[in-house]
């Protein structure tokens, strides 16, 4: 039944949009740079990677859940729900006054962020044309590559002339602003119909989900790869997603629709972004450590060579956006997939002789490679389906980055330790070091060791991280290939009234 409906105010929707989005993209940047001050006031120095690494897996985990929603019940309802758990999550972790605290209360936003992400960039696809949307999947993009770079820097701020509580009550203002715009100047089209929602389908998913998360997160760290709860997590990840794919095939609704996934375009760009996100996570994580302790330079240099990541994204995913229409989908996806290859044989010939420079231009390029696919990928998969499955499908393509941020930490890390380990017992075991001996060196507390035990664990370090960018290569390799075979696919332009739901 039709009705008349109030018009979005596209330009004021979208402005409240990028500051939902900005605010859950600086939490991962921001709370590091105070994380050293929060340590100090709560202790518990032993569950430090859990204040990251929980509000990450109930990002991923609520994702695709929160997709399916906002199919079935709109946009708007989804990302206010959304925003104002995050907004909760943020109030009471500045309240904390344990590490358990925290970490729970970074949970809680965790589980608010899961919505904010995808359910911003469908409403994009929701209220803007193929034209238009390829311009403003620039600007969003953006929204990353500027939180990346003053991320750090605001914390500090916060930290030296303020109190480490502002790094989360700071997205309290702005999401209160988010939910005022989307309230005032978005408006759905929706009909009416009731829907069942799939809940089994959905606990199934988390349950899964949850179980192989904690396997990446905790696996070769806190347990062993061969232990028992590592065991006991792979069967029950294993038992819950084969019953859930039995769900799905037998429900009417699916909070995952098995069909998306059939889709050849859909299947090559969730591929290419879990290989792209493994890429992402071993620069993030690894290169800092190579430039300050393989190459002797400060924190701030360190910093510069993963800003240029940061920079190359936005600028390529705005031109990216601008010249799709023109080229399509799949001649712009090979170029970023070059790019990546070039960005990965820079750090694949990287030594300490060459310097912080070739470490930011190899960086660049990878960020040049990471904003033409994604932005690529995010334009075509909303213009292949439907305004109903537009939502999951959006947050299927952004789970898959998540969980391949999530493998390699947990595949690259276990290369560092397993690399550096075999040259210790070769070589370092007269000086009584071992794979924990490299805290003290990237920590600065290089007092305890022998000069000659040193320069060992330098060697055993540069050696390990280069092994570990042999890696990023054949990932960036098998990124390119993935994306060779992504079917040619004509760009449609749907008109709104009939594809969108949204005025």
């Amino acid at each position: 039944m039709s009705r008349e409906t109030k018009t979005s105010r596209r330009p004021l929707v979208l402005t409240s949009i990028i500051m939902a989005m900005f605010m859950s993209a600086i939490e991962g940047t921001i709370v590091a740079t105070a994380m050293p001050n929060i340590v100090g006031d709560l202790g518990g120095f032993s569950l430090y990677s859990w204040v990251f690494s929980g509000y990450l897996l109930m990002n991923a985990l609520t994702i695709l859940i929160y997709g399916k929603l906002a199919d079935l019940f709109g946009r708007k309802p989804v990302i206010i729900f959304g925003i104002i758990i995050f907004l909760i999550g943020s109030l009471l972790a500045g309240l904390s006054s344990s590490m358990k605290m925290l970490i729970l209360f970074r949970f809680i936003q965790g589980i608010g962020a899961g919505a904010i992400q995808p359910i911003a960039t469908t409403i994009v696809g929701d209220i803007y044309t193929v034209q238009e949307r390829s311009k403003i999947q620039g600007y969003l993009s953006s929204v990353w590559g500027i939180s990346a770079i003053i991320g750090p820097a605001l914390g500090g701020v916060f930290v030296q002339y303020f109190n480490w509580a502002w790094v989360f009550w700071m997205n309290l203002p702005l999401g209160v602003l988010a939910i005022i715009g989307i309230s005032a100047f978005f408006h759905e089209n929706l009909e009416k119909t009731s829907h069942k929602v799939d809940y089994k389908g959905s606990a199934l998913l988390f349950i899964a989900l949850s179980s192989l998360m904690i396997v990446f997160i905790e696996g070769g760290t806190a347990w062993g790869w061969t232990s028992l709860p590592v065991i006991l997590l792979i069967a029950l990840f294993l038992v819950c997603f084969i019953v859930f794919i039995f769900q799905e095939k037998r429900t009417e609704e699916p909070i995952v629709p098995l069909s998306i996934w059939k889709k050849p375009l859909i299947a090559v760009a969730n591929s290419v972004n879990l290989t792209t996100g493994v890429i992402m996570i071993g620069l993030s994580s690894f290169l800092p450590a190579y430039v300050q302790v393989v190459m002797g330079e400060p924190a701030i240099v360190a910093g510069f060579t993963l800003t240029t990541m940061s920079i190359g994204w936005p600028i390529a995913s705005t031109i990216t956006g601008r010249l799709i229409l023109k080229m399509g989908y799949r001649p712009l996806a090979i170029i970023g997939g070059v790019s990546l290859i070039i960005g990965g044989c820079f750090f694949l010939f990287l030594s300490p002789s060459k310097g912080p420079v070739w470490a930011g231009i190899g960086s660049f390029f990878i960020g040049i490679g990471m904003g033409m696919t994604t932005t690529v990928f995010i334009i075509s998969i909303q213009n292949s389906v439907e305004w109903k499955v537009r939502g999951v499908a959006t947050a299927s393509n952004m789970f898959m980055r998540q969980m391949g941020n999530t493998v390699g930490a947990a595949l690259l890390g276990g290369i560092l330790n397993k690399r550096l380990q075999t040259f210790i017992e070769n070589k370092g075991a007269e000086n009584r070091l071992s794979v924990n001996s490299a805290n003290a060196v990237l920590s600065g507390g290089t007092n305890q060791f022998s000069h000659q035990a040193l320069e060992l664990l330098k060697q055993g370090l540069t050696l390990a991280l280069h092994t570990v960018y042999i890696g990023v290569f054949v990932f960036a390799v098998i990124s390119l290939i993935l994306i060779l075979v992504m079917p040619k696919q004509s760009i449609k332009n749907l008109p709104n009234s009939e594809n969108n739901k949204t005025s």
